[in-house]
């Protein structure tokens, strides 16, 4: 069974998934949720205290008042995906890389396309700040699909000079 809350944030509603003590999942609506975990059982549990601990530390981050996470997270994908989410989370509060800098740490630098892919894989948005990746040229790109407008907003919100 998975746990869910629902908190409201700059960028909108925010669904928080959790399974006993662990992040599973950050949605930005209800149907990408539901469409994610088809067939398991989602029950909405605004008490269930993983569920608490990320609502309070993504509404720290959107007051202004946290610039790191603490949430426990298990990273499920290639070995490639995960060198990229772990190469993002080393990105600091405010700062910004290029896909081709995602890619030359990584060792890959013919990846950039790749790079976007596995941010678009990436379940854990804000956490995982794929945010803060854009393209040559400075050029605000692909967000959770066509949610530009939230990348904007959260780069706004840190301060980010891009």
């Amino acid at each position: 069974m998975l746990s869910c809350k629902k908190i409201e944030s700059l960028i909108g509603p925010l669904f928080i998934l959790c399974r006993e003590e662990s992040l599973i999942s950050i949605e930005f609506s209800e149907e990408a949720l539901f469409n994610k975990f088809n067939g398991q059982e989602i029950v909405f549990d605004t008490n269930h205290p993983t569920c608490l601990m990320v609502a309070q530390q993504l509404n720290e981050y959107f007051n202004g008042e946290r610039f790191e996470f603490s949430i426990p997270i298990t990273l499920a994908g290639t070995p490639f995906q995960v060198d990229v989410w772990n190469a993002l989370m080393k990105i600091p509060y405010g700062s910004v890389k290029s896909y081709k800098d995602i890619a030359e740490e990584i060792n890959r630098p013919l990846a950039v396309r790749a790079i976007g892919q596995a941010n678009k894989r990436n379940s854990f948005p804000i956490i995982i700040p794929c945010h803060r990746v854009i393209g040559k040229n400075n050029a605000l790109v692909g967000y959770a699909g066509d949610k530009i407008g939230m990348k904007e907003q959260l780069l706004k919100l840190e301060g980010a000079i891009y």
